[in-house]
Parts: structure tokens; C-alpha cells; sequence
């Protein structure tokens, strides 16, 4: 039987008791046509990369099937119809992977993210750049004429006050 890994991201104003209830309906859906859900993680509630339908954030869960494509075609076909569902993605892969996913095993690990230097270190903190060049001058600085100049002064011809 081939498998599958497949991922959902279910609306962010639902609670994760109604995405636990949704994900048990879409597993009877895999049981149904003959295929089999081997595991299912809920990851949570995460910041989504861009805005869909409005929603910043996705409650994600994944699926590892094992069944016939019929079985994923119908599950697919589901989630088009169920408006809780934002968005799903489904890849075939050559075995399925009973260690928890690197989502889960991420999270697991706890706060030690940002290990080293708080005040930002190598992450952007405050510091020098020493890409800017000299002193930018005052309001409007360098070459553009600073504050006395007027905004948008200078060399670039812009109006004054």
C-alpha cells in the first residue's frame, strides 16, 4: 500500500477540542475507504506565514496514511467542502516515519532557542553595523540638506518650506 504524510491547518477561532473532534472525523473518513491513519500529531496553534481567509494564525495536525489513493482523494475532497479548513497538503512518501515529527521534537526542547548572548547577539540586536557611512547629518541627513535644508532638500530638488 503506498503512503502518505498529510498535513491541515484548520481556522484559528476554533478550539482545539473542535480540532480534535474534526480530526477524528477526518480519520473515520480514511478508515472508511479502506486506508489507515498509522499517526496523528496536533501541532498547534501557529502564526501563519501570510493571511488566509483572513486568519493570521492555523490550528496544524498530521496525518500518516497508509491506504489506497482513493482514500486520500476522498479526504482531500472533504476538506475542500469543510469550511474549518484552510489549507492541506498531501505528499507521497516512500515510508512512513513512526518518530514524532521535527515539529514536535522542536517544541519539545523547551526554551533553549536564543542560548547565548540575550541582548541580541549574532540576531540583530543593537549594535553597530558600521555599514551606514559618516554621520548622517540631522532631519532629512547627509547630502539630502538636513533639517535646515527642508525634507526632501539637497541634491534632489525637493520643495521648500
Amino acid at each position: 500500500m503506498p503512503f502518505y504524510e498529510h498535513v491541515f491547518i484548520a481556522r484559528q477561532d476554533i478550539s482545539p477540542a473542535q480540532v480534535e473532534a474534526l480530526t477524528e472525523t477526518l480519520q473515520k473518513i480514511v478508515a472508511e475507504n479502506g486506508g489507515k491513519v498509522e499517526k496523528s500529531e496536533y501541532w498547534g496553534l501557529r502564526s501563519l506565514q501570510y493571511k488566509i481567509n483572513k486568519n493570521r494564525k492555523g490550528h496544524y495536525s498530521l496525518f500518516n496514511i497508509s491506504g489506497p489513493a482513493a482514500a486520500v482523494q476522498e479526504l482531500e475532497r472533504q476538506e475542500k467542502i469543510n469550511d474549518d479548513i484552510l489549507r492541506a497538503l498531501t505528499i507521497r512518501v516512500e515510508e512512513l516515519d513512526p518518530e514524532p515529527s521535527p515539529v514536535l521534537s522542536r517544541r519539545d526542547r523547551g526554551g533553549d532557542r536564543f542560548e547565548g548572548d540575550k541582548t541580541g547577539g549574532d540576531r540583530g540586536g543593537f549594535r553597530d553595523r558600521g555599514d551606514r557611512g559618516g554621520d548622517r547629518g540631522g532631519f532629512g541627513g547627509g547630502d539630502r540638506g538636513g533639517f535646515g535644508g527642508g525634507f526632501g532638500g539637497g541634491d534632489r530638488g525637493g520643495k521648500r518650506w
